[in-house]
C-alpha cells in the first residue's frame, strides 16, 4: 500500500486512535525491557526509522511488523483472537436476524391440527 494511498486517506478514526495505542503499548514494552530503539530495531530487522513510525501507530508500517513486535513482547498469540469468529458480535447478529425471519416449517393450522388430534386422543 503507497504512503498516499486512498484507503489512508479515509481511515476511521477510531482505527487510527487504536493503532497510535498500540505503538504506544508497543513503545512502552520495549521502554520496559530498558532496550534501545536502535536494538530493538536490529532485534526485529527493521531501520530505527521504522520502529519510530510503529511505536507512532503509523498506518503504513507493515502488519508483520506489527506482528514481530507482539512476537517479541511474547504476544503474537494475542493477534489471531482479534478476528476470532465467535467474538465477530456483528456476524451473529447477522445470524439471529436471518433466523428470526425464516418461516417455520410447519404453518400454525398445521400445529394446531396436530394439538386437537392429540387432545382428543387423550
Amino acid at each position: 500500500m503507497s504512503k498516499n494511498s486512498a484507503s489512508l486517506q479515509t481511515l476511521p478514526a477510531e482505527a487510527v486512535a487504536s493503532l497510535a495505542k498500540l505503538g504506544e503499548n508497543l513503545a512502552l514494552a520495549r521502554v520496559r525491557r530498558r532496550e534501545s530503539q536502535r536494538e530493538w530495531a536490529r532485534r526485529m530487522g527493521i531501520s530505527p526509522p521504522t520502529l519510530i513510525r510503529m511505536e507512532r501507530g503509523d498506518p503504513t508500517v507493515s502488519m508483520g511488523i506489527y506482528a514481530t513486535a507482539l512476537w517479541m513482547m511474547g504476544r503474537i498469540n494475542a493477534l489471531p483472537e482479534l478476528a476470532e469468529p465467535a467474538k465477530d458480535m456483528g456476524a451473529l447478529e447477522a445470524e439471529v436476524r436471518a433466523a428470526a425471519r425464516t418461516r417455520a416449517v410447519r404453518s400454525q393450522s398445521s400445529i394446531e391440527g396436530r394439538l386437537t388430534r392429540k387432545a382428543k386422543a387423550s
